[in-house]
């Protein structure tokens, strides 16, 4: 064996001698995790706090008639309407989920294990569109559906991504078919 090789071999790592040290820093570090996560979880609930003028969500109606498509996949948040950053967690508007969603004659019926559901009146429905980003999650062009409708006196964004992401364009063209039947519907009974 050459020199180096046996010097190799020969060589310990120090033992730690010093453990109080190396314990009091793991305390700390872990102190200093758990302090970031408390802060985050606060800056949530504050965050809920500011839009609890939001009113509550409708639930569905009893008779919600024939279905018109059926999707399942994951929904990912509810933003201010064109504000792709500004995350809505009021009743639970913010928290991720698996999502069963149902489009009738009647609106858009959004069934989250695990969260809280919620429906969209099909009158309150104001658009559908293809996009690539809510908060927090960004995916290809086209991935995600975006569905804006009003609640209240806001237009919210909500995010959905199916689990056959082909699903979008049938669910865009059909929702926005559903929104121009109802405004000329609207508009010839103003006459």
């Amino acid at each position: 064996m050459t020199p180096v090789i046996l010097l190799a071999a020969d060589q310990k790592s120090a033992e730690v001698t010093d453990w109080a040290a190396r314990i009091g820093w793991l305390v700390g570090l872990v102190l200093f995790i758990a302090l970031i996560y408390w802060l985050m979880r606060e800056g949530w609930k504050w965050r809920g706090t500011l839009q609890g003028d939001l009113p509550e969500l409708p639930d569905a109606p009893d008779d919600l008639g024939a279905a018109r498509l059926t999707m399942s996949g994951r929904y990912h948040g509810s933003t201010t309407a064109g504000q792709w950053l500004d995350r809505i967690v009021a009743h639970g508007l913010g928290t991720r989920s698996r999502v069963e969603l149902t489009l009738t004659d009647v609106g858009l019926d959004v069934v989250r294990p695990g969260a809280t559901d919620f429906f969209i009146p099909a009158g309150a429905l104001r658009e559908a569109v293809l996009g690539k980003g809510i908060a927090g999650k960004v995916l290809t062009e086209g991935g995600l559906l975006l569905v804006t409708w009003e609640h209240g006196d806001r237009l919210i964004d909500s995010g959905f991504r199916s689990d056959h992401a082909a699903e979008h364009h049938e669910w865009v063209d059909a929702i926005n078919s559903m929104i121009n039947k109802t405004d000329k519907t609207e508009t010839e009974g103003a006459r």
